[in-house]
C-alpha cells in the first residue's frame, strides 16, 4: 500500500506505475482515492472546528448562565447557545460517522493499488515476458530416458497417490520410505545451511488472523491461495512469510535489531485455483507441501542489497545439490501487487529439457510494514517503515522433483550429493525396491 501523500504529491507517477502493471481497470483507483482523501480531509477539517467551537459555546453557556442570575434576558441567550451546541452536534456526529466511511472506502481503495516497481524491473505483460538474466551449471540431457517424477518415486516404494485421492482428494498425496526421508532430509540440509549463514530458525503459527492476511497480501492473492477456517477468524497459511512478517504487527523495532534475518519452517496450504498443464500433474501443484523460507526485514538502504544476497544463497544450495538453476527476472505483469522486484529461481529439468521455478524471492519495500505498521526509529529518532524481504529456501516436492531427475542413473538408482548424506543415515545411493530385492 502507497503512502497517501505520495499519491496526493505522484499522481502521475502512481498512474504510469499501474499502467506498467498492466492493470488499466486500476486506473479510476488514483482519481477516487484523490477525491475520497480531499472528503475526508475536509470532514476532519469541519469536525476539529466543531470540537473547537463546542469548548467556546460551553464557556459562553457557563458565563451567561451566571450573569442570569442577576439579568433573566441572560437566561434567554443561554438557551439560545444551547441549542446552537446541540446543533453542532448532531452536525458533528454526521462528520464522526462520514469520517469512518470515508476512511474504509479509502483504505479499501488503496490496498487495491500496487506498489511501485523498481525501475529496473523489465516491462512485461505476464510471466512468458519474464527474462533469463544467467545461468548455473551445465544443463545436460543424459543419454537413456528419464521417467516422470511419479514414475521415480513410484520405483522405490515411495508415493501413493491412490490412497491420498480416496483420503483427501485430488491435490496430496503420501510419501513413504526412503522417499519420504528424501524430503525430510532437503529440509533439515535447507535449515540448517541458512543457520550456517546466520539465519534465526523458527517455527510460526500455520494460522493466522485476516488483518494479518490483509497485511502480507493483495485481496487476489488472497482469493486465490488462502483457505479460511469456517466460523473463526482464521486462515492456514499459503507459506510461513505470512505468520512471520505477521510476527512483527503494530511493533517499533530498535534500529539496533535490524536486520532481522530468520528462516521458517511450515507446512503450507494453497487452494491453487485455475487448470494446469500435463507436466503439473503429480507432485508439482499441490494444495499441502512442506517449505523451508527465509524472511528479511530491514532498513529501507539494505533492502537492495539483501535482495542480491537472497537470491543467491538460493542459487548456492541448489548447485550444492549439483542441480543446474537459472535466475529469471519477473517482468512488470507478473509481479503480485505488494511487490517491488522479485525473481525466480528455476531448476533444470532434463526430462522436459527445459526450467521450472523451485524459489521465488522478492523485495516488498515498505507495502506490508505499512499494512501492518511495522516500524523503527532512525537516528534522528525519526519513525521509519521498515522493508521486508523473502525468499523460498527449499519446498518439497518440486526440490524433489528436480533431485530426482538430476540425480537418477541410468540403473535406476539415484545418487546421493555429499552434503545430503549426513540427512540420508550415510547413504550414498538410493536403490529401487526390485533391485533392493535382489
Amino acid at each position: 500500500m502507497l503512502d497517501i501523500k505520495f499519491i496526493r504529491e505522484n499522481p502521475d507517477a502512481v498512474r504510469e506505475n499501474i499502467k506498467k502493471k498492466f492493470q488499466d481497470a486500476k486506473l479510476p483507483l488514483v482519481d477516487e482515492v484523490l477525491d475520497l482523501d480531499s472528503k475526508r480531509r475536509a470532514a476532519i477539517a469541519e469536525a476539529d472546528q466543531l470540537r473547537s467551537n463546542r469548548n467556546t459555546l460551553s464557556k459562553q453557556i457557563g458565563m451567561l448562565m451566571g450573569q442570569a442570575k442577576k439579568d433573566p434576558a441572560k437566561l434567554a441567550e443561554a438557551e439560545a447557545v444551547k441549542q446552537q451546541v446541540k446543533e453542532q452536534a448532531d452536525r458533528l456526529a454526521e462528520l464522526e460517522k462520514q469520517e469512518t466511511e470515508l476512511e474504509e472506502k479509502l483504505h479499501h481503495n488503496m490496498l487495491l493499488i500496487p506498489q511501485m516497481i523498481d525501475s529496473s524491473v523489465p516491462i512485461g505483460k505476464d510471466d512468458s515476458e519474464n527474462v533469463e538474466v544467467q545461468r548455473f551449471g551445465a544443463c545436460e540431457v543424459p543419454d537413456f530416458p528419464i521417467p516422470y517424477h511419479v514414475d521415480i518415486m513410484e520405483s522405490f516404494n515411495g508415493i501413493d497417490l491412490d490412497a491420498a485421492g480416496r483420503v483427501s482428494g485430488s491435490g496430496f498425496y503420501y510419501l513413504l520410505g526412503d522417499i519420504a526421508r528424501l524430503h525430510e532430509a532437503v529440509l533439515a540440509y535447507g535449515r540448517d545451511f541458512m543457520i550456517d549463514k546466520g539465519f534465526t530458525y523458527c517455527i510460526p503459527p500455520f494460522m493466522i488472523h485476516g488483518n494479518v492476511v490483509e497485511g502480507v497480501m493483495s485481496q487476489t492473492d488472497m482469493d486465490g491461495m488462502m483457505y479460511k477456517i469456517e466460523g473463526e477468524d482464521l486462515y492456514l497459511i499459503g507459506t510461513s512469510e505470512h505468520s512471520m512478517i505477521g510476527r512483527f504487527i503494530d511493533q517499533i523495532l530498535p534500529a539496533e535489531s535490524l536486520p532481522q534475518t530468520l528462516t521458517s519452517y511450515s507446512p503450507c496450504f494453497r487452494k491453487e485455483k485455475g487448470a494446469h498443464g500435463i507436466e503439473e500433474r503429480g507432485i508439482y501443484r499441490i494444495h499441502q507441501f512442506e517449505k523451508q523460507e527465509m524472511i528479511v526485514v530491514c532498513k529501507p538502504e539494505e533492502s537492495k542489497d539483501w535482495y542480491e544476497k537472497l537470491w543467491r544463497m538460493s542459487v548456492e544450495l541448489f548447485r550444492s545439490l549439483d542441480i543446474p538453476v537459472r535466475q529469471l527476472e519477473c517482468c512488470s505483469g507478473d509481479l503480485a501487487d505488494l511487490k517491488v522486484k522479485s525473481c525466480d529461481i528455476e531448476a533444470w529439468s532434463p526430462r522436459q529439457q527445459k526450467f521450472f521455478e523451485v524459489c521465488s524471492c522478492s523485495n516488498l519495500g515498505d507495502a506490508q510494514a505499512r499494512r501492518l505498521r511495522i516500524r523503527y526509529k532512525d537516528e534522528n529518532g525519526k519513525m521509519q517503515l521498515c522493508h521486508t524481504l523473502n525468499n523460498t529456501c527449499v519446498a518439497p516436492p518440486r526440490m524433489l522433483i528436480a533431485f530426482l531427475e538430476n540425480n537418477l542413473q541410468a540403473d535406476g538408482t539415484v545418487r546421493i550429493p555429499q552434503v545430503l548424506r549426513p540427512y540420508m543415515g550415510g547413504k550414498e545411493l538410493l536403490v529401487p525396491a526390485e533391485k533392493s530385492n535382489l
